[in-house]
């Protein structure tokens, strides 16, 4: 795989006790260090006026101000420092370049994976929030359809909170895709099951709201019963994935039972899928703060890609999982199995 990232990222300081830290970076390049065939770019920073293509300008202006004169707690989760504007151009800016590194097509082209932070997926269009200043990808998407590289986009949502931000930002139109899987109940509360669009947008939000506690079965279930052919009918020419490793069944935040295997046999899903709807591939980094199974989890969608054969679980599904996921077709139109 091909990495886009940037000291820059480092430079937004959260304090001592943040869960989000540069430590992320630091622990992913180290677990990197240790694998073949890792490349890494340093790709230029987002402009202004992307991320006001899907951020309200007084608001970009805002975080901008507030972050050039020292930071502080924007909320009390989400901190900014006076480097944090810098960062969260940069970070918008390597998905703005994973999404075009993606479309691309040279042949022998690696498959991209934006490591950047702040994280995006949060940030709504108008605030703020979940540590989470910019949406990057949301700002990559958006700049791949004002520029005629993709007419329709996917976004692919593993991350174990549910991305508001992205939701919102999208909810209404109808080229781009966002589905999310994440644990019903968590931060920030949203992602409901009959959350589904809007507008021209109905039906191009797909939200899986899994119970606490559940694996690498269930995931995998829930996309090859449900956004296999939620993506088939969409008929993406990009696929992002906001991909957060929080739902490991080790990281200090969640109740997920996701194993590093897990996140390989996702991956492995996830490069199946988008070969099959013709889409371009890209990755970009949201969440996980358990620093050894972040940089595991990273490294192992690196090893996918590498050749490592995944191996499949021993277990099944639950029975409350299938009886959502066929409610889901249900409701999207997917018909039954």
């Amino acid at each position: 795989m091909r990495f886009g990232y940037s000291d820059t990222c480092l430079e937004h300081d959260t304090g001592a006790r943040h869960p989000e830290t540069a430590d992320r970076l630091r622990a992913i390049k180290r677990g990197l260090a240790k694998r073949h065939g890792v490349e890494y770019v340093d790709a230029d920073p987002a402009t202004e006026d992307a991320v006001a293509a899907v951020h309200d300008p007084d608001y970009v202006e805002e975080v901008k101000q507030f972050c050039e004169s020292g930071g502080g707690n924007w909320d009390p989760d989400t901190v900014a420092s006076d480097e944090t504007w810098d960062a969260a151009l940069q970070s918008a800016g390597l998905s703005q370049w994973a999404a075009r590194e993606a479309l691309d097509g040279n042949a022998g082209r690696q498959t991209p994976f934006a490591l950047g932070r702040p994280p995006g997926h949060h940030a709504v269009g108008d605030d703020a929030m979940g540590f989470c200043f910019v949406n990057n990808a949301a700002v990559a998407a958006q700049d791949v359809l004002d520029d005629d590289l993709a007419e329709r986009v996917a976004i692919f949502d593993w991350d174990v909170h549910h991305g508001n931000g992205t939701q919102d930002i999208f909810y209404d139109r109808s080229d781009v895709f966002y589905a999310s899987i994440h644990e019903d109940g968590l931060y920030p509360g949203t992602g409901e099951a009959d959350e589904i669009g809007d507008g021209d947008g109905e039906g191009t939000t797909l939200n899986v709201p899994l119970p606490a506690g559940k694996g690498d079965a269930d995931y995998l279930f829930t996309i090859d019963d449900l956004l296999a052919p939620a993506l088939d009918r969409f008929d993406p020419d990009l696929l992002v994935v906001s991909a957060g490793f929080d739902a490991h069944r080790h990281d200090p935040i969640s109740r997920m039972r996701v194993s590093t295997e897990g996140y390989a046999l996702m991956t492995d899903r996830v490069r199946r899928l988008a070969d099959e709807v013709d889409a371009a591939l890209c990755f970009v980094l949201e969440g996980g703060y358990g620093l050894d199974t972040l940089s595991e989890g990273v490294a192992t969608v690196h090893e996918t890609f590498d050749g490592r054969e995944p191996m499949d679980p021993d277990d099944s599904p639950d029975e409350n999982t299938e009886e959502l996921i066929a409610e889901l077709r249900s409701t999207h139109g997917l018909g039954s199995k």
